[in-house]
């Protein structure tokens, strides 16, 4: 238990120069501290993993600042269940959830790629040359798994509108009795103008905005996780016209196989998250 302690503690806390904890550092210092005599490597990994203890890995992340986050948080996780205000969607109401992917580069390498070959793996040449970037708008029907997509040479109110337009004048979603867009806050759909300006455009859409610095709310955040694994890494695209293309074409490449997200979050998990943070937020501000 005390080493469980120790690997748990932040680095500086322990008096030590370091930004993580290795296992080397962890089983030299629990013996500093006299916890143990000597401890083997495979004995302190064994102890460790059976808490699923990883002190050296970490990962960023955002504190929740909005003061109606689990309202705004809780919309979008009843959305998703397919209800709105305490009751079940209808079968002609749709749920969209949309964003853009900024500054999407195409890199033209100096050397071709070679591709990959017995015993070596596809070779990227490190220098490349700028070809322009573009703005990478997308949205998903969180229930249907469907897709929809445009580059643009940047974001704004008229590009967002265009991707809104691509969608709701085709059907379903042009005759639909609601179809519910799930957006973050940045300038192109901020704020009831924003909310209002859609309705204005489409009736039956309604925007529904996620809590600010909460984008892991919004489905479409996966999809563009994938475009970046099997798109954009590696990067090497001739032009901004193929680069154009590649993702159009994995758009539909990706469809022919989808299915819709299974998410897991809840209400019930949103409560217990908001009540663990809670602590925090209150040293946080005192």
């Amino acid at each position: 238990m005390q080493v469980k302690a120790l690997a748990c503690e932040l680095p500086h806390r322990l008096g030590l120069p370091l930004s993580r904890l290795s296992l080397a550092d962890i089983q030299r210092e629990v013996a500093a501290q006299g916890i143990v005599a000597q401890v083997s490597g495979t004995t302190l990994w064994r102890w460790l993993s059976a808490d699923a203890l990883r002190p050296w890995q970490h990962r960023s992340w955002i504190f929740p600042r909005d003061p109606d986050f689990a309202l705004k948080a809780g919309r979008i996780l009843d959305l998703y269940a397919r209800l709105w205000q305490g009751a079940p969607l209808q079968s002609n109401d749709f749920v969209i959830s949309a964003d853009e992917k900024t500054s999407v580069q195409a890199r033209r390498r100096k050397q071709p790629t070679v591709p990959p070959a017995a015993g070596r793996p596809m070779r990227v040449e490190h220098e490349y040359f700028r070809e322009g970037a573009w703005t990478y708008l997308a949205a998903w029907d969180v229930h249907r798994a469907k897709l929809f997509g445009r580059c643009e040479k940047k974001g704004g109110i008229a590009p967002t509108d265009r991707l809104l337009a691509e969608v709701m004048s085709q059907e379903p979603y042009k005759s639909a009795h609601r179809v519910f867009w799930i957006m973050d806050n940045c300038s192109a759909h901020r704020g009831q103008r924003a909310v209002e300006r859609i309705r204005s455009r489409w009736p039956n859409a309604i925007l529904v905005h996620t809590p600010i610095h909460a984008s892991w709310l919004n489905q479409v955040e996966i999809y563009f996780s994938i475009v970046q694994r099997k798109v954009l890494t590696p990067n090497d695209f001739s032009s901004l016209a193929q680069l154009e293309q590649r993702l159009l074409d994995f758009q539909k490449h990706y469809e022919q196989t989808a299915t819709p997200f299974q998410w897991t979050f809840t209400r019930n998990d949103l409560s217990a998250l908001l009540a663990k943070l809670q602590p925090q937020a209150i040293a946080a501000a005192a």
